[in-house]
């Protein structure tokens, strides 16, 4: 059954129980301090409503009234501008140009190898070295500020913690040159805003 007029006019996100792109909008939701349903999708057996909504039958899925949103980039703007409080961007365009260029290597680059890694196989370790290899290279860029590339939290912080959090299950153990990227996420990790965001599944990739 699709989701009622009633249900539309509460923010509804569709993830699942252990998706890095998921736990970036969760986190996003839990900075904002912003509620919402939470509907918690298998992706092997989607969900009626999930079918009707969203073409790819993807996560994560926003439903904010009549908008559906399903593109996890389109999300965070969206979620940002739609919360201004407290503000995830910084305000001056070359830092916001800074973070948004970070993002999208992020996405292209690094969990293009997260899902490769994901699928297991012999592409699983090349995968694994690549991306180890590629964050080491880029440890500096952790070290600059408290937070990544700003000293305040903001959503890039909610798009690489996620993904720092799943090192230990993806099998990626960084050297001593990377250690500002383990500090980095530490600092976040230790947070209740990241605490909130986590599902009982996600707690568990570093039990």
């Amino acid at each position: 059954m699709a989701l009622s007029q009633r249900s539309r006019a509460v923010l509804t996100l569709f993830s699942a129980r252990d998706c890095v792109h998921c736990h970036r909008i969760r986190l996003l939701l839990s900075a904002k301090g912003v509620s919402y349903d939470h509907v918690v999708v298998d992706l092997d057996d989607p969900p009626e409503d999930l079918i009707e909504l969203n073409p790819y039958n993807s996560v994560p899925t926003l439903v904010d009234r009549d908008l559906v949103l399903y593109d996890t980039s389109v999300i965070s703007e969206y979620l940002d501008e739609r919360y201004p409080h407290p503000p995830l961007m910084p305000v001056d365009p070359l830092s916001r140009a800074r973070l948004r260029l970070a993002m999208v290597r992020l996405e292209n680059d690094w969990l293009t190898l997260v899902d490769q890694i994901e699928e297991g196989g012999k592409p699983a370790e090349a995968a694994r070295k690549a991306l180890k290899d590629d964050l080491t290279s880029n440890a500096p860029a952790f070290q600059a500020s408290k937070f990544f590339l700003s000293p305040e939290f903001s959503l890039a912080d909610c798009a690489f913690a996620p993904l720092i959090w799943r090192f230990e299950s993806l099998g990626i153990q960084l050297p001593k040159d990377a250690q500002s990227i383990i500090d980095y996420g530490e600092r976040i990790f230790h947070s209740q805003t990241f605490a909130r965001s986590m599902t009982p599944e996600e707690r568990a990739l570093r039990a």
